[in-house]
């Protein structure tokens, strides 16, 4: 079994990511805002436009071998009195490739990136009730809950989920 090795994905691996992206939220709709048929009505040009690295967003990819079998988006605050924050989102890992260190992977790079953004204090990301392995995950991590928003997604029956919301505090934070 290979070991899993994360980089930054780029436009060109805009195709690849649409079949990892839409299969994560088929499989876990809980876990996202996005739903598979928005996602799904996206064009491979806006998706490619989407994974070219900017200055204040990437996405990273996981592989275990030549497979890309997870995802983590990183973006950074732009207005002026927000940029000090950063956001992990639209994180996923294959269920078949579960249990091998993925999820660590990214979010080791997330955090690692994020660390470059001269002036970032703090990173912040949500995860629903439902998902409890990734808020674990998190937490390992250093991020902390801060708060919990009840009735904050709702899927096509009706049925809300509470979403809470985590942060990590980076240091360096000046009042």
């Amino acid at each position: 079994m290979s070991e899993p090795h994360v980089r930054l994905l780029t436009g060109t691996d805009a195709a690849v990511y649409r079949e990892v992206r839409l299969a994560a939220l088929r499989s876990d709709p809980d876990a996202f805002i996005t739903t598979a048929a928005e996602f799904e009505a996206r064009t491979l040009e806006s998706i490619t436009a989407q994974l070219t690295p900017r200055p204040a967003f990437v996405t990273f990819g996981v592989f275990v071998g030549s497979e890309l079998v997870g995802l983590l988006s990183l973006g950074r605050e732009e207005r002026p009195r927000l940029k000090h924050r950063a956001n992990i989102f639209g994180v996923s890992v294959s269920p078949t490739a579960r249990g091998q260190g993925c999820a660590d992977a990214l979010v080791r790079a997330g955090l690692s990136h994020a660390r470059t953004w001269e002036g970032v204090t703090s990173i912040h990301l949500s995860v629903t009730e439902t998902q409890t392995a990734a808020r674990r995950l998190y937490e390992r991590h250093g991020f902390q809950v801060w708060g919990t928003q009840p009735d904050a997604v709702q899927d096509d029956g009706g049925r809300t989920l509470a979403e809470h919301h985590l942060s990590l505090l980076l240091g360096g934070a000046t009042s």
